[in-house]
């Protein structure tokens, strides 16, 4: 009000601008990270600069943080297994009912061998024989006899076989870590066994995978097998039908 001019501020010097940028970021990650973050954002030349006792503990970070991303895969690959298992079992109920609907048609043909019988006989004298058009012999579904037992998934062992009726493997008794290279130890022995665990899902995928294949071109089969039933039965049951309407005249 005196008419004196107040002063800028001098500028920061780098060192200071440095300070201030180190303390703004530490405000941003205020609460966001923990001391593995913090050390996993560390580079070659901190590594450098730390103390003995700053390096066991980064180490043990570091082997805390690949246990639980190989924890993670193992995760996924269960879920992926038990959906593969469920897909499998839901094949397996598909064969089932083809191959219960192909006895239906071979039991169809039964009753309608024992009709064309009785249509031949009705004309008597009267008529001309009549004797049904057939092109194939309809016998029903295969039998593989490799595959007596046809409810795969139901049974404890194909559920063993698929991975869903494995039991835990038993692992050893662990000692309880005294410093940073026991834990370190602890933690590389627990990526052992997930990794062992891991391993034996992917064989049981694999397996699964097969036998989805496997599954799938036996119902090919099957159904082309019953088309060609349901085709024979359809050309008969018309002859059928012309014969009773010959008769009904």
């Amino acid at each position: 009000m005196f008419g004196f001019r107040k002063s800028a501020p001098p500028a920061p010097t780098a060192s200071e601008a440095e300070s201030d940028a180190k303390k703004q970021d530490d405000d941003d990650n205020f609460g966001k990270g923990s001391s593995s973050a913090a050390s996993r954002n560390k580079n070659k030349k901190d590594l450098d600069s730390m103390s003995v006792q700053e390096l066991e503990n980064y180490a043990v970070d570091q082997a805390e943080e690949t246990t639980k991303s190989v924890n993670n895969c193992l995760k996924i690959a269960e879920d992926i297994r038990g959906d593969a298992t469920k897909t499998l079992e839901t094949l397996h109920k598909q064969g089932e009912q083809i191959h219960r609907t192909h006895e239906m048609a071979a039991n169809m043909e039964k009753d309608l061998s024992t009709g064309e019988k009785l249509l031949n006989n009705l004309g008597g004298m009267f008529s001309m024989p009549w004797k049904p058009k057939k092109t194939k012999t309809i016998t029903g579904p295969k039998i593989n006899p490799n595959d007596n037992n046809r409810e795969k998934a139901a049974t404890a062992e194909q559920k063993e076989k698929l991975g869903t009726g494995q039991k835990a493997k038993a692992r050893g008794s662990r000692q309880e870590p005294t410093n940073a290279m026991d834990k370190v130890e602890l933690e590389k022995s627990k990526q052992d066994d997930a990794l062992d665990d891991l391993g034996d899902i992917l064989g049981d995928l694999r397996g699964m995978a097969v036998e989805m294949g496997t599954e799938l071109d036996r119902q090919n089969q099957a159904l082309d097998d019953l088309h060609g039933d349901i085709d024979e039965l359809n050309s008969r049951v018309k002859g059928a039908t012309r014969r009773a309407q010959q008769l009904a005249k």
